[in-house]
């Protein structure tokens, strides 16, 4: 599949390797904790600046990405998707997509089968090798430290609108 990034509308993310360093702290009392970058929440801000749709894709159901979601105002959130592929189909009818225009950025083997539909499947830095070799870009930062907004960047740049969205950027931040 041929790869143009002005074509890309919707950047679908999984969680846990991604937005997470995969790690997941659990409590005497099942109080689970996860931590997430705020490098990643700037990346979320750029996406909405550039026009771009957002979802998160999780293979395991937590308290702590639905709050995070929610932080971050994140629509679609599939929340223990282990099969990853029937809430793809769902975004793309959702938003009236093709795989053209669908970029994903995932770092283990559940990320895979989406990855391989997609026209811009991005790994992170610290993914296992089936998924960079499938990608068409491998962010510098590790996920949970920042790569999910090294992947929009990324896109932002391909598309040639860094410039457009850093003044919108600016202009966000100023008028608040």
């Amino acid at each position: 599949m041929s790869f143009k990034a002005t074509d890309i509308k919707l950047v679908i993310s999984d969680v846990d390797g991604v937005l997470t360093d995969g790690r997941v702290f659990i409590g005497q009392d099942k109080m689970e904790f996860k931590q997430f970058s705020v490098h990643d929440g700037v990346g979320v801000a750029l996406a909405k600046a550039a026009g771009l749709k957002i979802a998160f894709i999780s293979g395991r159901y937590s308290v702590a990405t639905e709050s995070r979601a929610n932080e971050l105002k994140i629509d679609d959130l599939y929340n223990g998707a282990l099969n990853k592929l029937p809430a793809y189909e769902e975004l793309k009818m959702k938003y009236n997509l093709t795989d053209n225009n669908i970029a994903y950025v995932g770092d283990d083997l559940i990320d895979l089968s989406v990855m391989k539909k997609v026209c811009c499947p991005i790994a992170v830095k610290n993914a296992i090798n089936i998924i960079k070799k499938v990608s068409v870009f491998v962010t510098d930062s590790p996920g949970g430290s920042g790569a999910f907004r090294d992947a929009i960047e990324w896109i932002i740049h391909q598309q040639g609108r860094t410039e457009q969205v850093l003044k919108i950027m600016e202009n966000r931040v100023l008028s608040s």
